[in-house]
């Protein structure tokens, strides 16, 4: 029964593969960054230059309806001023009689302010004098709480001659709140003392007018951001179309198909392009024909070359068969001759035999011959076959076979030789050390690695060692009778079955080859990791056949010794025979 993901994980999977989305197409889409790229930096330059003529329409009309409001409140506070100036300093007011100067003062305020503006007022005794003979009681409006005002702008105004000071509040309303801005000015009462006039204005107005300014620069803004992102999209998709041509037929021409050829159209940078291309493709097509049919004039030339050396040379391997056979009736001189042609001719076969191989695999023709096989018995076959060769060079060859023994269809006859060819090497270069050969195997692949400890490679030889006709040391004696071609042949026959040889050296350290095979036929091996290190550690099982083979070296040594103690000595006359 299946599982259900809980409901709480689907927006976070869902975001997860727009984001692994978005990021694939950044990597892959030249007309995807181009665009974003766009979007994003003409979002930044509309923010800037948005908000700055946001903040400059608010500070416009910020002052603009500060300075009305200061003139406003300025006649106010004149005309409230002359109202009780009216009245006799000197005469003593009575408590009536202020409050009717109260009462005009409070007109003369409504008929000053601007009723529009919402404006309300405060008149109330300062704090910051003595006692009068007289206290005119303070009044306000019905919807104004004084505690708005605060205690700076109180005591500004209080200290104040005649001057007007303001401050910005918040005014509450039923929905919400607005801003607001409260005007104070000093006022003289006849026989009261100095009281403070104070005016609320609401500035809900400015602020809608600022709010809306506000929304129309952000409408226009974002309409301008996506009209330059449909420029950008519309100017990326006109030069990536191209872009996207000409990768397109740069891997046809890759796949092979010479004759695929870029549209050229008009005369501007693009139709540039395209000839240019074109051009170059006609080269390349030229020149890549011309290389081929010079490889298969080269190759025939082999192929049949080969083929008509075969029969002269069977004749002569013939006659120096009889002649080798014969040698023992001939002068030494005439003898050595025959032993001489007898191994040139069999090394000659050897590189003919090599030379139809290679043609084979230049020309694309060379198969495998698959069947099931096991490749650690493969590996002892193989190994039992050049055992002679290792013993009278002194080196013991051991296998280690740490897995391996699944069975493969592969080429018995090309993996032996694959073989033959790392073993010969490691005979040829190991100093009569021991060589180790290793097996092994995972789920991907099955690896086979030729382990000796000789002279080694430096760097630039490990860079060549699977050229053709290559040696390390061409002065150096081979017992394998090799030709040259064998190192190359072994990577062309790793490389038929799907394979990799790679090499490691060091000087005085030794070489190892590592095969490696796939065990399917839809593994790449260059994907997975092989069995077996390059070079494998060693381990116990070869400090066993190190110290056998010293061992054994010894003994040799010493029977050598007693021989030659208990030979008895030869006459002087026996010496110059």
């Amino acid at each position: 029964m299946a599982r259900s993901r809980p409901s709480g994980l689907r927006p976070w999977l869902e975001w997860r593969a727009l984001r692994d989305r978005a990021v694939q197409w950044w990597r892959t889409s030249l007309q995807f960054r181009t665009v974003t790229v766009t979007v994003a930096l003409s979002t930044a330059a509309v923010s800037v230059i948005l908000g700055t003529m946001s903040l400059s329409i608010g500070v416009n009309l910020f002052e603009s309806q500060r300075d009305q409001i200061l003139l406003e409140s300025s006649r106010a506070a004149a005309q409230v001023q002359q109202i009780f100036d009216g009245a006799s300093a000197s005469d003593q007011l009575t408590t009536s009689e202020l409050d009717l100067l109260r009462n005009g003062a409070q007109a003369a305020i409504a008929r000053t302010t601007s009723s529009a503006s919402g404006t309300r007022f405060a008149l109330e005794r300062s704090p910051r004098q003595a006692g009068t003979l007289n206290n005119m009681q303070g009044v306000a409006s019905t919807d104004l709480d004084i505690r708005i005002i605060g205690s700076t702008l109180r005591d500004a105004v209080a200290a104040s001659d005649d001057a007007l000071y303001y401050q910005s509040v918040a005014l509450r309303t039923p929905e919400s709140e607005v801003p607001g801005l409260v005007v104070g000015a000093p006022i003289d009462v006849p026989t009261a003392g100095r009281y403070e006039l104070y005016l609320v204005y609401n500035l809900e107005g400015v602020q809608r007018t600022l709010t809306f300014a506000q929304q129309t620069l952000l409408v226009g803004g974002i309409a301008l951001v996506a009209m330059i992102g449909a420029i950008a999209f519309v100017v990326a998709r006109f030069v990536a179309g191209p872009i996207r041509l000409v990768a397109e037929t740069s891997r046809k021409l890759a796949a092979g198909q010479l004759e695929e050829r870029i549209p050229d159209r008009g005369e501007d940078d693009i139709a540039t392009l395209a000839r240019s291309f074109n051009a170059m493709a006609d080269s390349m097509q030229w020149q890549i024909t011309r290389l081929g049919e010079l490889s298969r004039v080269q190759q025939r030339f082999v192929s049949d070359v080969s083929h008509e050396l075969r029969t002269p040379l069977t004749t002569i391997r013939l006659a120096g068969d009889v002649l080798f056979d014969e040698r023992e009736s001939f002068s030494p001189t005439t003898a050595r001759a025959a032993e001489l042609m007898h191994a040139q001719v069999q090394r000659f076969e050897l590189l003919l035999a090599d030379l139809l191989e290679m043609s084979r695999f230049d020309a694309g023709v060379a198969n495998l011959d698959t069947e099931r096989t096991n490749i650690v018995r493969l590996v002892e076959d193989a190994v039992e076959a050049v055992r002679p060769l290792a013993d009278s060079k002194g080196s013991a060859v051991r296998v280690v076979p740490l897995g391996g023994y699944v069975e493969l269809d592969v080429d018995p006859r090309r993996i032996r030789r694959i073989m033959q060819n790392l073993l010969g090497n490691a005979i040829d270069h190991g100093e009569g050390r021991p060589i180790m050969v290793y097996v092994d195997s995972n789920q991907h692949a099955v690896a086979i690695a030729v382990r000796d400890f000789g002279i080694g490679m430096s760097e630039e030889q490990v860079a060549r060692v699977f050229d053709r006709f290559w040696r390390a040391d061409p002065s150096r004696q081979r017992t394998t009778g090799g030709t040259g071609l064998g190192l190359a042949i072994a990577l062309e026959d790793a490389a038929l079955h799907g394979g990799a040889l790679d090499v490691w050296s060091e000087p005085e350290e030794g070489t190892c080859f590592r095969l490696t095979l796939p065990r399917r036929s839809d593994v790449e091996v260059a994907l997975v990791e092989s069995p077996l290190y390059l070079p494998p550690p060693t381990d116990s099982a070869l400090d066993e056949v190190l110290e056998h083979a010293l061992r054994q070296r010894a003994e040799e040594e010493q029977d050598q010794r007693r021989h030659i103690a208990q030979a008895p000595s030869r006459p002087a006359g026996e010496e110059s025979e």
